[in-house]
């Protein structure tokens, strides 16, 4: 739970909330992290260069150019430079901007430049972060794989009363603190993940899948990463972004993804079946489109060879196997049932039932069942802090 050591890069644009900068960049510093701040040309009409620079105990990044004409701020050296790069206050006009890849300020430039976790703190009135522009941008972001700190409740600048007030230094300090740290029990585990759906061909136009994103594997890739293992991610098409550091094996059919596992599986100490695979194929791969010819068709299938349960048959000892059921019914019963026949250590249960929960959402619902006989339910949580509430619950099984 600790910052020391940590490079982090903080961007600050031009909202009232940037006069928690100054509070939030000595919180950071105290921590024993390296600051860096940029300041935009809206973000100094509230916050002095001088006052961040004092608190940062590093020059405030402006523009580009410098007072001396022979060097400027290398926006590309920056984004190297930092572990986190972390912009708050984030407006809309950032956001959007940032979403978008427009590029025409140091900070933007930098944004683009970077290879490490981003996280965004937003801060602006109700009906801004309300609009549905506001929320594409995030939504866009979150897609490719930024960090969203939530804005809380209470009262604003304008006088209303609603979301859209920038966490409190304290918080943004708090997730930072546990986003980087580095676990003992994980650090050099070597994990590997399998994500998104699976795609069955049946032609060589339509295939067979499902509606998963991904995001839940991915960002449960981003948590062991950030715990200090060495990810393997397994996974099928997606529209999500690359995460740096994290080995990628592109995949498409149930096949594929069980020869992926199949060959890696040995190596690994912890395997997590978070992909949603399918259970059938056609039985005939046909080899030209197949044409319309009358009101019905059938399709014959065949079952897909079930990775984690092959996988589940080689488990070697001391290798952890972690589970994952969608299920629309009887979910306790069905996923207890998947518990046991594959040779899973823990599944983690999610319903369609549960609003919020499942497919495509940014939020998930979970409970999780283990073959110690145990079960905890959970509240609805972004991915991200559902993605560490797996990790608790994996050093905690295996810790018993």
């Amino acid at each position: 739970m600790s910052l020391k050591g940590k490079k982090i890069l903080v961007g600050v644009s031009g909202s009232i909330a940037a006069y928690k900068s100054a509070h939030l960049v000595r919180l950071l510093v105290k921590e024993e992290a390296e600051v860096k701040v940029i300041l935009t040309e809206a973000a100094a009409e509230f916050i002095t260069p001088l006052t961040l620079g004092t608190v940062s105990k590093n020059a405030v990044i402006q523009s580009f150019t410098t007072s001396d004409p022979s060097t400027w701020h290398n926006h590309v050296e920056l984004g190297l430079w930092a572990d986190i790069m972390l912009i708050a206050p984030a407006t809309a006009h950032t956001l959007a901007k940032c979403a978008h890849g427009i590029c025409d300020s140091v900070l933007l430039a930098t944004y683009l430049s970077a290879r490490c976790t981003v996280v965004f703190a937003p801060a602006m009135d109700l009906d801004m972060y309300a609009h549905f522009s506001t929320e594409e941008s995030l939504h866009k972001l979150i897609k490719n794989g930024n960090l969203i700190i939530e804005p809380n409740d209470g009262e604003l600048a304008s006088g209303l009363v609603g979301k859209g007030r920038m966490a409190e230094p304290e918080e943004i300090c708090d997730y930072l603190k546990n986003l980087s740290q580095i676990d003992p029990f994980y650090e050099n585990k070597k994990v590997l993940i399998t994500a998104g759906p699976s795609q069955e061909d049946l032609d060589p136009v339509r295939f067979i899948s499902n509606h998963s994103s991904g995001k839940m594997a991915y960002a449960l890739a981003s948590a062991f990463k950030h715990a200090g293992a060495q990810v393997t991610l397994v996974s099928g098409p997606v529209s999500l972004a690359p995460l740096n550091g994290i080995k990628v094996l592109k995949v498409r059919s149930a096949d594929e993804f069980h020869q992926a596992v199949n060959k890696n599986q040995a190596d690994q100490d912890i395997l997590v079946f978070a992909a949603a695979i399918a259970d059938y194929k056609p039985a005939v791969l046909a080899t030209q489109k197949i044409k319309k010819s009358s009101d019905d068709m059938s399709i014959s299938l065949q079952k897909t060879v079930d990775v984690a349960l092959e996988a589940g048959k080689n488990k070697k000892n001391g290798q952890l196997h972690v589970g994952f059921a969608l299920e629309t019914h009887d979910a306790q019963t069905h996923a207890a049932g998947k518990l046991e026949r594959k040779n899973f250590d823990l599944i983690v249960l999610n319903t369609l039932e549960n609003a919020g929960a499942g497919f495509k959402h940014d939020t998930n619902k979970i409970s999780i069942l283990d073959k110690k006989g145990r079960k905890i339910d959970f509240d609805l949580k972004s991915k991200t802090e559902v993605a560490q509430d797996i990790l608790t619950a994996i050093k905690t099984y295996s810790t018993l």
